[in-house]
């Protein structure tokens, strides 16, 4: 497995792996790589002929008073878990050369961009909408991959990757949950055990909300008055957001229908998580 570092490299492998006929495939992460993240490889396995897993911590979705100096980094780890997987390269740039001195060009999708996690955490989608598709532009993959727990973020690249006519296309691979539920995020790590085990308010919340729908319930005031109960009932847990939206458009609906995202996101003790469910 090699491990490049720069945009002219990745671009150049890519190219010479296209020109031999074979269908290259970009998982794109932050690192810390987990259970989650190993579907993602997989899926790109099994589809495609040449896989690049990219890792990099990208400064511009974090907020301030984020967790960007202290967001977990085992590239050692991520790069045995990648190459046990079958991934033929890392790419792993610096942030220099992601965004060069005097870099002044970002993408920034209007309306999607200000919605669920974009309204509670300022300028975060324009920072993924802009390292994705500078990523897009890199790789020129055929297909990038990327897990349901985002779906909000899925939501902004789709309609990025439209509307610049990239010719990547993006794949959804379904959330990975521990046993007991909870969804696999790289910020798990930051949870006590006390918190760890609060934080199953927020899959509770939405595996209530599809039981709902299962029964017939489809008025949005019940999903979010039932979810809030249930992220309520637990003391540390303070709610950021639960919203059913279209998820095309992110935009609150008042009925459930085909396809509805129904989305929460939460704070247990100091750290944000967020999960979700296609209805």
């Amino acid at each position: 497995m090699q491990i490049l570092e720069t945009v002219n490299d990745l671009r150049a492998w890519s190219r010479s792996a296209r020109t031999e006929g074979k269908c290259v495939g970009l998982v794109p992460t932050m690192g810390a790589l987990h259970a989650g993240h190993a579907s993602l490889i997989r899926a790109a396995r099994e589809r495609c002929d040449a896989v690049a897993v990219s890792i990099f911590v990208n400064p511009t979705q974090f907020g301030p008073n984020e967790d960007y100096a202290r967001y977990p980094r085992t590239f050692e780890a991520d790069c045995a878990m990648a190459e046990s997987l079958g991934a033929d390269v890392i790419f792993a740039p610096a942030v220099e050369e992601m965004y060069p001195k005097g870099a002044v060009t970002y993408v920034d999708v209007e309306g999607l961009s200000n919605r669920l996690d974009g309204g509670s955490r300022p300028g975060h989608f324009r920072g993924v909408a802009t390292v994705v598709a500078k990523l897009f532009v890199a790789c020129e993959a055929e297909h990038a991959f990327f897990g349901q727990k985002d779906a909000a973020q899925v939501a902004v690249l789709r309609r990025m990757t439209s509307d610049l006519r990239l010719a990547t296309e993006i794949i959804v691979c379904p959330i990975v949950r521990e046993a007991d539920g909870l969804a696999l995020s790289s910020r798990n790590v930051y949870l006590s055990e006390n918190e760890r085990k609060q934080a199953l308010a927020l899959s509770r919340a939405v595996r209530r909300a599809e039981e709902l729908v299962a029964r017939g319930e489809r008025r949005a005031i019940v999903l979010v008055d039932d979810a809030h109960a249930i992220l309520s009932s637990e003391p540390n847990v303070r709610t950021d957001f639960v919203e059913l939206v279209n998820w095309a458009t992110l935009e609150p609906v008042d009925i459930a229908g085909r396809g509805s995202l129904f989305a929460v996101a939460a704070w247990v003790g100091t750290t944000r998580l967020i999960d979700n469910a296609i209805l």
